[in-house]
């Protein structure tokens, strides 16, 4: 399993609003600038499903993030599997006006899993930059 983390200097309904709602998501997901999201879809229940394409913006690299929410908490938790039967979940937790968010994944097996570590920390990282900025 990989793990990520970030704490973002925001109240929790801010953090579950970014994190989850399209129009956000396609601001904050991506590792660096020369990345970005074009495509989101995201059915925020259990059940719910969920595709996010990723792409270089030269178009050297696009590749579909995508699978089912198989556990919702508001303001607490989110699990999923994904399209590949991988799973992961990612943890909110209120540290008085901070949130601490805990992503953990199982890594794909293409890709050595320091560099999908260090893309995953990336992209949660600008997530605290786009929350805190915005």
């Amino acid at each position: 399993m990989i793990t990520v983390q970030t704490i973002v200097n925001a109240p929790i309904d801010k953090v579950w609003e970014f994190w989850t709602t399209p129009k956000n998501i396609r601001k904050w997901n991506n590792p660096t600038d020369d990345w970005h999201t074009p495509y989101v879809e995201n059915d925020v229940k259990v059940g719910g499903e969920f595709k996010y394409t990723m792409a270089r913006k030269d178009e050297s690299i696009c590749f579909d993030y995508e699978g089912i929410y198989t556990k919702l908490d508001k303001f607490s938790v989110i699990e999923y599997k994904l399209v590949d039967n991988r799973t992961g979940s990612v943890r909110f937790e209120i540290q008085y006006d901070k949130v601490k968010i805990t992503e953990i994944f199982e890594p794909n097996s293409e890709n050595p899993e320091n560099e999908q570590k260090e893309f995953c920390q990336r992209v949660i990282d600008n997530f605290k930059k786009y929350t805190e900025a915005n």
